[in-house]
């Protein structure tokens, strides 16, 4: 299996992935482009969206993931005390590292961790809801389908129906 290694652009935090990606997507839901602005706020920050105000992630099993180092530079941003999902950051450069889903089995990670030459295809655009103006290179969903849910079970069913924890080093608020 292919080990890929992966940092945030200072260097600081490290990753390594191993094995076949689980998807790549562009997500244009609500609460990526709210939270991608947060995110791009930070001091020294590069874009999070890309030209479509869609955020690009690379979809991982957690067990095919490790942070070799950097751990302590990691900090979780959620859009409310009680929000759903994480998304953490490598505050060394304030550097977007992945989005977790409470309770999920895999780990969406920044496509921008990977240098352009390197970084999977999007193969779909995510929760496009009545969007027109995208372009038809990939399938343009408004919502999840049935086969991107299979993906996810499938991924989750090779993993043993596990769900290992990723930790970061507390709470990141666009303000600190």
């Amino acid at each position: 299996m292919q080990l890929v290694n992966l940092s945030c652009r200072c260097g600081e935090v490290k990753l390594t992935v191993e094995g076949p990606l689980i998807a790549s997507v562009e997500c244009l839901c609500s609460s990526c482009q709210t939270a991608a602005k947060t995110l791009e706020a930070l001091p020294g920050a590069a874009a999070v969206l890309d030209d479509k105000g869609a955020t690009p992630f690379v979809m991982h099993r957690k067990d095919c993931i490790a942070i070799v180092a950097g751990q302590d530079k990691l900090k979780a941003h959620r859009l409310s005390d009680d929000a759903g999902t994480r998304r953490v950051v490598a505050t060394c450069c304030n550097t977007p590292v992945f989005m977790e889903l409470k309770g999920g089995h895999w780990l969406s990670l920044y496509a921008a961790l990977w240098p352009d030459e390197d970084r999977p295809s999007i193969e779909m655009r995510t929760m496009t809801g009545t969007r027109k103006d995208l372009p038809t290179d990939v399938p343009n969903l408004k919502t999840h389908s049935l086969a991107f849910y299979g993906r996810l079970f499938s991924a989750w069913a090779k993993m043993g129906f596990r769900n290992p924890q990723i930790a970061d080093n507390g709470n990141l608020h666009a303000g600190q």
